[in-house]
């Protein structure tokens, strides 16, 4: 762990151009589940697989369903960053990281400071009647048992889900971020996922950094590639002992 470590110091160190790339492997310290790893959404039973409850399809069809799920298992509200969340935000603050790329929803990366932020799957603070496209915040939504505006059509959250396209502008954004940079790290992903994952073949850059708990596809090309958690290389508190600040 002591090279690996000492590694990613002196690419942070050393280049002001950086870019993150991050999943669910982020959040996981806060308390949110991701969904490919032992204890993830798509290792527990269910009536239906969560690939199928996440659908657009199955959100217009069995919407109380839908938001029985969404409700039990992707709003966790009380969560808070973590060192993670914390590190980057730092970064960002001392004009080394130029952007976060995120495929979670939760907004903890804002929560932590961060304000370059590209959400591609959208967000759970997001909400928008489906008939009159009024606003949303979360705090403003009642989930009894369905959503509903003041107009009667149904709100739906500004989260991609299964079927749906991702935000063309976010699309944009995330090319022109990931093919300037000189140093992209990528964490808390396995990388299956498109057609996000394929956002990192835009990479024209010196240092590729892939950090995740578990394998990712096969065919990434990094410099560094650690199988681990993100909390034991983000978080300095951990990894004080192998660096001298």
């Amino acid at each position: 762990m002591a090279g690996e470590v000492e590694r990613l110091q002196e690419l942070v160190d050393k280049y002001d151009n950086i870019v993150f790339f991050g999943g669910a492997g982020v959040s996981t310290e806060s308390g949110i589940p991701d969904f490919r790893s032992q204890d993830g959404l798509y290792h527990q039973k269910y009536d239906y697989p969560p690939e199928t409850i996440l659908s657009h399809t199955f959100f217009r069809r069995n919407t109380e369903e839908f938001y029985r799920f969404y409700r039990a298992k992707m709003l966790v509200l009380d969560a808070k960053p973590n060192a993670a969340h914390k590190k980057l935000a730092e970064w960002e603050q001392q004009g080394k990281l130029k952007a976060v790329v995120t495929q979670n929803i939760d907004g903890l990366h804002q929560k932590a400071g961060s304000k370059k932020v590209i959400e591609l799957h959208g967000s759970i603070h997001r909400n928008h009647c489906m008939k009159c496209h009024k606003f949303y915040d979360i705090k403003d939504m009642n989930f009894t048992p369905i959503p509903y505006c003041s107009c009667g059509g149904i709100i739906k959250p500004d989260v991609v889900l299964y079927e749906e396209s991702l935000n063309e502008e976010d699309i944009t954004n995330t090319i022109s971020a990931i093919s300037s940079c000189d140093t992209l790290i990528v964490i808390g992903t396995s990388l299956s996922v498109y057609p996000a994952a394929s956002f990192i073949d835009f990479f024209r850059g010196k240092h590729l950094v892939v950090i995740n708990l578990g394998q990712t596809r096969n065919r990434v090309d990094a410099e560094l590639i650690i199988d681990g958690k993100v909390e034991d290389y983000l978080n300095m508190e951990n990894i004080s002992k192998y660096l001298k600040k």
